[in-house]
């Protein structure tokens, strides 16, 4: 599909690495980070690995550029619209569950990727900013929903904490046994969450 020659044009140039963005999504997808190779994307591409060293000259760098495309594909996803208080932090925490194929397929990526980043420091540190980031999206909803009064009083970053953990938690048992935990029972269980911790207002 590809000649060894790179395109010499902007317009080209930014073509070519939205083409490489999505056939590093499509890999990713496929076979998770473990299977994030440079010669697995080349394939992808139809290209040579040697043409994809221009973007990452090593696989760490493709790594990083994978996880910084999760990120931004996760961020420009649509969201949920509810009402401000309990329905907006309940919509928050929807849109984290694996609800739908799409949904599903995302969080199988991030879930592959724990491992991989996990042994560098570096992408670690990336990717405990990224959930320290969704925990104060998650902390200023819970605010509001306590000055409506329809949560308890208290630390709402305690309370963020706890229910970003308790949506990670039903994400991995419903990627790992689907079967016993179809999108209704996510959203059951999620509903005996939350109403378990607005009955202590």
């Amino acid at each position: 599909m590809y000649g060894g020659s790179m395109p010499r044009t902007k317009g080209d140039h930014e073509a070519r690495r939205r083409e490489v963005s999505e056939a590093v999504w499509r890999v990713l997808a496929a076979h998770g980070f473990d299977g994030l190779t440079l010669r697995a994307v080349a394939a992808e591409l139809g290209a040579t690995t040697g043409l994809l060293t221009h973007y990452f000259p090593a696989k760490r760098d493709l790594l990083a550029y994978a996880l910084d495309l999760l990120d931004r594909r996760s961020a420009a996803r649509p969201r949920r619209v509810a009402p401000r208080g309990l329905p907006a932090v309940r919509a928050a925490l929807l849109d984290i569950l694996p609800l739908t194929p799409a949904a599903t397929a995302g969080n199988r990526v991030w879930v592959s990727s724990w491992d991989t980043a996990l042994a560098d420091p570096e992408l670690s540190a990336g990717h405990a900013e990224r959930y320290a980031r969704g925990r104060a999206r998650l902390s200023e909803l819970v605010a509001t929903a306590q000055e409506l009064g329809e949560l308890p009083p208290g630390d709402p970053d305690r309370i963020a904490a706890g229910a970003q953990g308790f949506a990670l938690g039903l994400v991995v048992q419903a990627l790992f046994d689907p079967t016993a935990f179809p999108p209704e029972r996510q959203t059951d269980l999620l509903d005996d969450y939350l109403a378990a911790l607005a009955s202590r207002c």
